[in-house]
């Protein structure tokens, strides 16, 4: 079973933005959502290798930089074309000013 990690402070992903971090060999998406909620997925698209913090974050879906592919950043889901397939999502908590992930 993974242990949590911690991946960075609360201060270093501003809010309406995502940061890329790397947890053993994944790459992982933290994203800070309006209101403070944050989010871990997947930070490489499942469509081609592209990074999805590259990309561009809005109303909860993160749009892939190389062709526009877009994810539903709670869920994972994949929501349009090229992609169909849906990006892993990790558990994700605050605790004082650390963000850590489970993965």
């Amino acid at each position: 079973m993974a242990d949590w990690t911690r991946v960075a402070a609360t201060a270093d992903v501003a809010e309406g933005k995502c940061l890329g971090v790397r947890v053993g060999k994944r790459e992982v998406a933290i994203f800070h959502l309006p209101g403070g909620e944050f989010c871990a997925t997947d930070n490489v698209c499942s469509h081609e290798y592209a990074l999805l913090t590259e990309g561009w974050l809005e109303n909860g879906c993160i749009e892939c930089p190389l062709h526009a592919a877009q994810f539903d950043i709670r869920t994972g889901k994949a929501m349009s074309a090229p992609a169909d397939t849906n990006l892993q999502v990790f558990e994700i908590k605050v605790e004082g000013g650390d963000i850590l992930v489970k993965v």
